[in-house]
């Protein structure tokens, strides 16, 4: 049977990534803007960027404006999956204050300003050093990704999302890893995107896993994929997408009636069953129009649609627009990413 986890995170599809590492000794601060600022330097071209931070060494904080900050301790690490702005900070407290004003940060010893301009190649590591004992040191990842039309595992996630102790048992190797990633960044060697891809992709997939099993919401979208009757309809809806599925169809084949398959379906996946496949559609849908050059109506017939019509009704109510001006603005959009190193600067 089909690994539907599996399923939903070749979904996400990883469209490049840059790490540097940062050394820092307290007080020192990063503020990080929203991805939407930071895209055209880092990652031009890509559709979104999420944001990640692992702490290698010692401690610091992490905050989105208005919220609480969250404590890092060594091994721990966190994903902003929406892109928002936040700060790292060794000091939870009078380092940060005045974000919520809007306050920039001016660059001084002890303080990373993004976005992060031109750096000279090789470099790697950022020292920030507030002369104080105190010492950390955090990995910062920007990974780039396809926004597509929905995915509910990616969609489910919260703003900010901490993994205690990332390591955990495999701390070596998620260590080295990790490393890897830094210096394979500071590089500027044929076929870097790609490998920083891949790389990026094993990371990724590493944290939604230690996040699920976890998270209380996230330990109920598991439990809905082991569920015997949610993971059979969700297992079958992900091998035969084209399949003219109705309600009675799925609740038949998972063995409940049709008013108890739809609520359990609702409590662990949260949303419907009939929800799910058509949005689960859609994301297949968009993958075919962008990466190929199969008609409309042949892409309509993969996921289910015995016409063009109710297909592209479909796609308009759920992506926004046709199916044919979505593909023309993907392919209209510059694919590249630069070579070569992230800009870092430091007071």
């Amino acid at each position: 049977m089909i690994d539907t986890l599996s399923d939903l995170l070749r979904g996400v599809r990883l469209r490049g990534g840059r790490f540097f590492q940062l050394e820092g000794h307290d007080p020192w601060i990063a503020q990080v803007p929203a991805s939407r600022e930071l895209i055209p330097a880092l990652l031009p071209g890509v559709e979104h960027m999420m944001k990640f931070q692992a702490i290698l060494k010692g401690s610091c904080w992490a905050f989105i404006a208005g919220d609480k900050p969250i404590r890092l301790n060594e091994g721990d690490a966190i994903l902003f999956p929406r892109g928002n702005a936040h700060v790292i900070s060794s000091r939870p407290g009078p380092l940060v204050a005045g974000m919520d004003e809007g306050i920039s940060f001016a660059p001084r010893p002890g303080q990373l300003p993004f976005p992060l301009g031109v750096s000279e190649p090789g470099v790697s590591t950022v020292k920030l050093d507030g002369g104080g004992d105190d010492h950390a040191i955090v990995v910062f990842g920007f990974l780039g990704c396809d926004t597509r039309a929905f995915n509910p595992l990616v969609g489910s996630l919260p703003r900010v999302l901490r993994m205690p102790d990332l390591a955990g048992d495999c701390r070596s190797w998620i260590t080295h890893f990790l490393d890897a990633i830094v210096e394979e960044s500071s590089r500027r060697e044929p076929g870097g995107d790609a490998m920083r891809e891949r790389m990026s992709d094993m990371l990724f997939v590493e944290i939604l896993r230690r996040f699920l099993s976890t998270d209380g919401a996230g330990q109920r979208w598991m439990a809905g994929t082991q569920d015997a009757a949610v993971g059979r309809a969700l297992a079958m809806i992900h091998e035969h997408p084209g399949r003219p599925w109705t309600l009675a169809g799925l609740s038949q084949a998972a063995a409940l009636s049709r008013s108890s398959f739809h609520e359990r379906f609702v409590q662990l996946i949260g949303q419907s069953p009939m929800q799910y496949l058509t949005h689960w559609r859609m994301q297949l849908a968009t993958g075919w129009l962008q990466d190929t050059d199969a008609k409309v109506m042949e892409v309509a017939l993969e996921v289910g649609y015995e016409n063009e019509t109710a297909f592209a009704r479909a796609f308009r109510r759920v992506i926004g627009e046709s199916p044919g001006a979505w593909r023309r603005a993907r392919r209209m959009r510059a694919p590249g990413h630069t070579d070569g190193v992230v800009a870092m600067a430091s007071g």
